[in-house]
């Protein structure tokens, strides 16, 4: 939901740990990535509590608060009770001292309107008229049941938040104020913005970097002694813990018995089921153990213990007040609020598509269904659904998915013509082929999980472990079958494996030693064809040096008879 949660997409890695604790399932997982499915969030927050990645992150309008208090408009805060455990105070007084710094006109907790509230829930009670009565304090509550659980809408109070509440009583006393509301709640930013009544939120988390930056210290406040006028008691205080709604009845109408249940997960259970049961007061909330385990809230993960005792020992003062104030809403403002019926676009899927989406993933039979969780979805039926509607790949069935790997890595090593040969640290063999094992000598069955040593040298592998690299060795002999081979090890270090690769090289090897051999025999020949030419040669230049002096002599004879003519001529 861009507008009051959003997600970081590179951090997010197909863990679905948020799309497993979502009551609701409003998680749409694509590519890898999930994203909020705005018109089924609840906005309870938990997937910002489980995520390990903090890949989620709540939607900040420090910048929108920044601006309304650097104005001159006056801006009232209304602070949800729960800040006495978020900020480890003990009166409302420092606090407020704190927002007047910041600039905020003025303060008050936000219990004012809760107890204007419980007055409400009173009167509504004491009519007899509801079969179950459910608070409507929790606004991830109220979504549940206007989205999934619409035949509780008969038993949810017909009432305003207390923060609604408070808002109308700020409004009326500052018509033209600007209202902020602080606390620990997500579900608080959608509230406002639908009730136009608020301008702005700001969670535990926002204020608290506020006061950061203007170097705020609440305890240094804390330890001023402040004179505070007379004021009434408001046990509406307690409303941030269990049963903290139940606790702020001056006294409690008869007919009910009066239950409160936290998580949104036992909400669940008890709206899908409220049909069963009459007679009961069901104080729900989505978060556990109350507002003060918000998911805004500064409390130390799993310090809900400590919270509810702070909360209850600032609460307990009220009850020792001798004042009650005036209970009546002021002329004009009215607290009831009818929740109506919402609609999501989640379509509607008919058995046969279930049935055939099922099937891409192996799973044809009822057994076939494992619901083991592992994708979220409580049911593999559930799971088909989110396909159809485009929330969830196919591919998200983890157990689907590790057939198929298993089933391909089971294909590609049983028909890779190479050899292929899997050790582990140990030496110990993992996983061989056919091939491997011919070319090694021995046989495959029974082979996974004996050492390597029992059937073939594994000092290369052992190399390749050592030295952390991977091995290559070229015409390796194999002496039982008499082949070459070419081995390559590849250190899988994620994994803890020696991957090995052999390729018979045999026919190679023996084809280039025949051609080495036919070489041989030819330059040898070659050479004594050589031998003979130069003898030959040798042979016919020493006929020709003989005959050519015989010529010569007789030439020069020739010459010389010629001669003595020419001179006998002359005389």
């Amino acid at each position: 939901m861009a507008e009051y949660l959003e997600f970081r997409r590179a951090r997010c890695k197909d863990c679905y740990k948020c799309l497993r604790s979502c009551p609701v399932k409003a998680i749409d997982v694509q590519n890898h990535q999930a994203q909020i499915i705005e018109d089924r969030c609840i906005l309870c927050g938990t997937c910002t509590s489980v995520c390990p990645q903090n890949a989620k992150i709540v939607h900040s309008e420090l910048d929108e608060i920044r601006a309304l208090l650097a104005g001159n408009e006056k801006v009232i805060a209304s602070v949800a009770p729960s800040f006495i455990s978020s900020f480890g105070l003990q009166d409302f007084m420092p606090l407020k001292i704190a927002l007047g710094k910041l600039g905020f006109s003025n303060a008050e907790e936000t219990a004012v309107g809760a107890k204007l509230v419980v007055v409400e829930y009173k009167k509504l009670l004491e009519t007899g008229q509801f079969k179950n009565f459910i608070t409507s304090a929790c606004p991830s509550v109220n979504r549940m049941i206007q989205l999934y659980y619409p035949k509780a809408l008969k038993y949810l109070a017909p009432v305003d938040s207390p923060m609604v509440a408070h808002a109308k009583i700020l409004q009326l006393q500052y018509p033209s104020a600007k209202i902020v509301f602080i606390g620990p709640c997500i579900a608080k930013k959608r509230e406002a913005s639908e009730s136009l009544l608020i301008d702005g939120v700001l969670t535990f988390e926002d204020l608290q970097l506020l006061l950061d930056e203007k170097e705020i210290v609440l305890s240094e406040i804390s330890s001023i002694q402040m004179e505070q006028g007379a004021s009434y008691a408001n046990l509406a205080k307690i409303f941030p813990i269990s049963h903290g709604v139940i606790r702020s009845f001056e006294t409690l109408p008869e007919g009910y018995e009066y239950m409160a249940v936290d998580g949104t997960d036992r909400c669940a259970e008890v709206l899908e089921h409220i049909d069963s049961f009459s007679g009961v007061f069901l104080e729900l909330n989505s978060c556990r153990d109350g507002c003060v385990n918000g998911p805004c809230s500064l409390m130390p993960a799993g310090n809900s213990i400590k919270a509810t005792a702070q909360v209850r020992a600032y609460a307990s003062k009220e009850r020792k007040m001798l004042k009650p104030g005036n209970d009546s809403l002021p002329g004009g403002v009215t607290l009831l609020e009818q929740h109506k019926k919402m609609r999501n676009h989640s379509r509607p899927v008919t058995e046969r598509e279930i049935t055939e989406v099922l099937a891409r993933t192996g799973k044809i039979k009822p057994e076939d269904e494992l619901n083991c969780g592992a994708c979220g979805y409580s049911t593999c039926r559930e799971k088909a659904w989110a396909v159809l509607n485009g929330y969830a790949d196919i591919e998200m069935c983890i157990p689907y998915m590790r057939k198929r790997a298993e089933s391909m890595s089971y294909e590609i090593i049983r028909n890779n013509p190479e050899g292929v040969v899997v050790l582990d640290r140990d030496m110990k063999i993992v996983d061989i082929n056919s091939k491997a094992a011919m070319l090694l000598g021995m046989e495959s069955t029974g082979a996974i999980g004996r050492l390597a040593v029992d059937f073939f040298n594994p000092a290369d592998f052992m190399t390749a472990l050592a030295e952390n690299r991977n091995v290559e060795v070229s015409r390796m002999f194999i002496p039982v079958t008499g082949c070459y081979i070419d081995l390559t090890i590849s250190l899988l270090s994620d994994h803890g494996m020696l991957f090995g690769i052999m390729k018979d090289v045999t026919r190679k090897v023996n084809y280039d030693d025949k051609l080495s051999a036919v070489k041989m025999e030819t330059l040898m020949t070659t050479d004594e064809v050589i031998k003979k030419q130069m003898r030959v040669a040798q042979e016919i230049a020493s006929l020709l040096g003989e005959t050519t002096a015989e010529t010569k002599v007789a030439l020069l004879k020739l010459k010389k008879t010629l001669q003595q003519e020419e001179c006998i001529n002359d005389r």
